[in-house]
């Protein structure tokens, strides 16, 4: 039975026959090179072409081999769609196999190429080799093309007017009719702008008085200069590298998340690098290949040396888990692979990765050119031969530092002989001690079967031994026979330790360092398969990235280098200003971090997936100029922070006719609004509360898991969050709720995410909780005083109510059974109230009071706490008294009314006691005392006297009064509060708040006391409600979009 197939009919070709008197010339002719390689190099290659095993015979890199076919026939029939089993494969879904799929568009491409006749831009080859290689359409990309300087547009007026610096010409030449810049920021926002770019931190309220008030046309140019000098520009744009760099102070890779002890020293290197401005292609040089610039260590390493392997840090920062527990073929490749990744995203731009398995299905990367970059590596990576992180140390040790430790250690080592002499005798003693348990020959049995070496026991001796174990004695268990020299000998080991600590401290360098003399072979993987090696491969740069007709080989073993040399001569065709990526890489980097994007929006993908450039000829002008300026970051940052475009205003209008014409701000017709980075936001809040610690370099800050199990700082909050120890595994709660890197790899551009967690995070995160009660105390401390008439014109504040607590110190007489008297305690440490600054205090000694508890005195000076009455009532009271200590006599608590007297007294000496009054009868006014007494002496009289107080009013509900809940320290007088609040607005935004802003914040400071006074619950124990309402407004301040973003 014949079966005739039948194939749907493409729309097109239905319209060739139904309208042959359309001849098609409104339609752009398809070839293969410009139209359907690319789909084949994304869809199909990898079987059809790309290696030497073309699977069903079907070779698809040119036309005459589509024609000819494979096992099944041929591929296409020129000029006839449907009778073309290729697109009867894609219609069907068959082809390509997998998940991926030929999209409607690109299936129609396929179909309008063959029913023009499958024709090529070009006469094909006669023949041509394996692989892929590059055609002129793949090499016509714009950013393989050699970098051009274009002229800079000319301006007419009257835009010319606002053309500063050649960036505004091409920014202004590029805008389409009814856009131009917007007006120039105000001085205080440049001022604020320049601060956040440059060095990452706010201007200080005398830095900013001084530039708004500086004098001079050039104020401007030199404002620029001192950022640019300040060594905090280089942790600004240092943390910008460390992030494509991929930097982390921990391994990854295995579940260990080993800690990497020295990579702080490569971060610190960057920063110096930066500070100085090193010319960029010597930065690249020095981390690509600085051990090769080094040269071979003869003796101590010269600082020259020294920085130059810790620049090689840069390919230490793949993760590696080699040294935890992947030392295998698979972990070893992984870190040669993304090391790879790092170098391919940071300076090249570009996913080499992608060409690991295959040729690269977008970008002209064959898989050749993979690993001739990874012969590149090889010598100082090679698998083959690999050494573990810990391996690949420097020291940095001199002669004379080992000198000096091995005098130590010799020193150390006679204790430890002396010690070994003791502990024998001390061993000797405890065997015969117990020996002389047993009878003989029992007693003698057991001497000789101990004192025979474990290896030469008879098995009659071990079986003795078995079964008497008390007489196995060892060091270990001498405490259980001899605990007293058990003691002496710790005391060796004590003297042991103090004698080795004052060995000169060893630091190491986590540096990539290349054998001399070694010259492995790289083979290519077939497949990205290391047990599948196929030919060896050269050294080489990428071919793309050569003129046509060159190939980028180079030398695979330098003889003028104890190393092979491939590092550096790859270092230095990077950056030789010939090559057509890097330059364009780095500018538009730098140009992202300045305006939130890049010209090129994808900074590490400058392939076919990546972005275009919104402003080609600035992009290459830039680079152009960049290379021309001696590769200079600093003088690139003054040329973009002097231009318009930087400088103009960010605010916008939805009216604005520009916004109807570019609503996403392409052409730059206003300032990109900026978010702070997570570690800005972080450090800004340290700098607002005045507690950040500006000290540059060292080791990193310790993490720790908190109770809810979020990863925090460890210890103070005060170093720049650059110096946070960053693991892997354990990223700290707050930066990563604001879009910090989690370093799996690198980070090649951080997005802005704007979630949940975030508002979470500012709401109840710990940090900024306790920086808000921060910057309130140094906002109450340095209050600003403000005119009669400005404090009439706010909204009243509620005035105080009388106090319920007072803390003070007195004395109690026994014959009236009274508090005779009472004065309070004039110093107040912001968490107990003493008689001063140090204990004990000259006048007032030992006496202090805390939420809970406090310590005695002599009895003229016994610590009292007193409560007021607010209303007529009865109370009772309900506390323990505790006294931890065994010293002394104890304490002795007295409650006492001042209308009935003595209403209880106890004692507590080591231990508590239980202080309950069960009804006491009170008047408005009222005092109860709480008396603490040192009885006869007051040593070791530390105590602690929770107390809750229940009042009892007829036909209200009852009211608890407990001691810590009310604990604070001095209240504000309501008058200081708005200078207070116009403090905190300063320190938070860099200026004060206009009239109706700090109207606003008086009515919210208004209605936050007034619940705060009815609720002493809401206070924290320390702290008055009006500070407590400066905190919560503190909070608002710091959680609020004008803290968050730079305008």
């Amino acid at each position: 039975m014949n079966i005739i197939r039948k194939r749907p009919i493409s729309l097109g070709l239905l319209l060739l026959v139904l309208a042959p008197s359309l001849s098609r010339a409104d339609e752009p002719e398809l070839t293969y090179e410009k139209h359907i390689r690319p789909i084949f190099r994304a869809h199909c290659f990898d079987c059809h072409g790309a290696t030497e095993e073309i699977e069903g015979g079907l070779d698809l890199r040119l036309v005459r081999f589509l024609e000819k076919g494979g096992d099944s026939g041929p591929a296409i029939v020129t000029g006839n769609v449907d009778e073309s089993y290729l697109i009867e494969r894609v219609r069907s879904g068959d082809m390509p196999p997998g998940e991926g799929t030929v999209s409607a568009e690109e299936l129609a491409t396929l179909e309008q190429w063959i029913a023009q006749g499958a024709k090529t831009a070009r006469p094909e080859p006669e023949s041509i080799g394996p692989g892929l290689g590059i055609t002129p359409e793949e090499r016509s990309f714009w950013s393989f093309q050699p970098i051009q300087r274009p002229a800079v547009p000319r301006i007419a007026p009257p835009r010319q007017a606002s053309v500063r610096t050649p960036i505004d010409a091409f920014v202004l030449n590029a805008m389409p009719d009814g856009l131009a810049f917007s007006a120039d920021a105000d001085r205080f926002t440049l001022i604020r702008r320049a601060y956040f770019d440059l060095i990452g931190l706010p201007p200080t309220a005398d830095e900013l008085q001084r530039w708004l008030n500086e004098p001079g046309e050039d104020w401007y140019e030199r404002l620029l200069t001192e950022l640019l000098d300040s060594p905090h520009y280089g942790e600004r744009w240092g943390r910008h590298w460390l992030d494509i760099a991929g930097y982390a102070d921990s391994e990854g890779y295995t579940v260990a998340d080993a800690v990497r002890p020295w990579a702080w020293k490569y971060r610190d290197w960057v920063i110096r690098s930066l500070n100085e401005d090193k010319p960029f292609d010597q930065f690249i040089i020095e981390q690509l290949a600085g051990d090769e610039l080094a040269g071979p260590r003869e003796g101590d390493l010269t600082p020259e040396q020294i920085e130059l392997l810790t620049a090689t840090g840069f390919l230490r920062m793949a993760a590696d888990g080699t040294g935890s527990g992947a030392n295998n073929a698979e972990g070893r490749n992984q870190v040669m692979a993304d090391t790879l990744k790092i170098v391919g995203t940071s300076l090249l731009g570009l996913s080499l990765q992608c060409a690991q398995c295959h040729d690269h299905r977008y970008d002209p990367i064959p898989h050749t050119d993979y690993f001739a970059i990874r012969a590149v590596f090889e010598p100082a990576l090679d698998w083959k031969s690999w050494q573990v992180p810990n391996a690949r140390r420097v020291s940095l040790y001199t002669e004379a530092d080992r000198k000096q430790a091995a005098e130590i250690e010799a020193e150390a080592q006679k204790i430890a002989a002396e010690k070994a002499t003791k502990q024998a005798e001390y061993m000797e003693q405890a065997l015969e001690k117990e020996l002389a348990k047993f009878e003989e020959p029992l007693r003698e049995q057991l001497r000789t079967a101990y004192k025979t070496p474990a290896g030469e026991r008879t098995d009659e001796q071990k079986a003795l031994l078995d079964s008497h174990p008390s007489v196995k004695i060892t060091p270990g268990v001498l405490y259980q026979y001899l605990p007293d020299a058990a003691e002496d000998l710790k005391g060796y080991d004590k003297r042991i330790a103090e004698v080795r600590a004052k060995k000169p401290p060893e630091e190491f360098i986590r540096a990539l360092v290349e054998p001399a003399g070694h010259v492995p072979e790289t083979r290519l993987f077939h497949r990205g398969d290391h047990e599948q090696p196929k030919q060896v491969v050269a050294p080489a740069g990428l071919t793309v990235a050569a003129p046509e007709g060159e190939y980028p080989a180079l030398p695979a073993n330098d003889p003028e280098l104890s190393t092979t040399g491939r590092r550096l001569a790859f270092a230095r065709w990077l950056t030789s200003g010939r090559h057509p990526l890097v330059a364009r890489v780095i500018v538009n980097r730098v140009w992202m971090h300045h305006f939130g994007r890049g010209l090129v929006s994808t900074p590490s993908d400058f392939g076919k997936l990546g972005g275009t450039p919104t402003h080609p000829e600035l992009l290459d002008w830039l680079a152009s100029e960049f290379v021309e300026s001696g590769w200079s970051l600093k003088k690139l940052h003054r040329l973009i922070l002097t231009s318009t475009v930087w400088r103009q205003q960010s605010a916008v209008d939805d009216q604005d006719p520009r916004y109807a014409i570019d609503s996403t701000n392409t052409y730059y017709w206003r300032k990109p609004l900026v978010r702070l980075e997570a570690e800005l936001l972080r450090d800004r809040m340290l700098t607002a509360t005045g507690r950040l610690d500006r000290k540059l370099f060292g080791a990193p800050v310790s993490i720790k898991e908190d109770e809810t199990g979020q990863v925090v700082v460890d210890g103070e909050q005060t170093r720049r969050s650059l110096y946070i120890q960053a693991r892997r595994s354990q990223p700290v709660a707050m930066l990563q709720a604001f879009d910090a890197p989690v370093m799996e790899t690198n980070c090649e551009r951080r997005p802005v995410s704007t979630v949940a967690t975030q508002s979470l995070m500012l709401l109840n995160g710990e940090f900024i909780l306790d920086q808000a009660g921060r910057l309130a105390d140094r906002a109450a401390s340095e209050p600003h005083t403000l005119t009669d008439d400005r404090l009439a014109s706010l909204p009243p504040l509620p005035a105080p109510p009388q106090a319920t607590w007072h803390y003070g110190y007195g004395a109690f007489d026994e014959s009236t059974q009274r508090v005779v008297t009472f004065t309070p305690l004039p110093h107040w440490t912001g968490s107990a109230w003493r008689g001063g600054e140090n204990l004990p205090d000259p006048t007032l000694g030992w006496t202090f009071l805390t939420a809970t508890g406090g310590h005695t005195d002599v009895l003229e000076r016994s610590p009292i706490r007193r409560w007021t009455a607010p209303a007529d009532g009865v109370v009772t009271i309900a506390g323990t008294l505790q006294h931890g200590s065994e010293n002394g006599d104890g304490v002795r608590g007295r409650i006492v009314s001042s209308r009935a007297g003595l209403a209880g007294e106890w004692t507590a000496h080591a231990g508590s006691s239980e202080t309950n009054v069960s009804e006491l009868a009170v008047a408005k006014g009222d005092t109860i005392d709480f008396v603490t007494d040192c009885i006869t002496n007051y040593t070791s009289d530390s105590f602690n006297w929770p107390v809750t107080i229940t009042l009892k009013v007829s036909g209200q509900p009852d009211r608890t009064f407990a001691t810590a809940d009310g604990f604070h320290g001095p209240a504000s007088p309501p008058e200081s509060l708005p200078g207070q609040v116009v403090r905190a607005w300063e320190l938070a935004f860099c200026r004060q708040p206009n009239a109706d802003e700090l109207s606003l914040a008086m009515q919210f400071l208004a209605r936050q006391l007034d619940v705060l006074r009815r609720d002493s619950a809401m206070v924290p124990s320390g702290r008055t409600p009006e500070r407590q309402a400066l905190t919560n407004l503190c909070h608002a301040l710091l959680s609020s979009n004008e803290f968050l973003y730079v305008d």
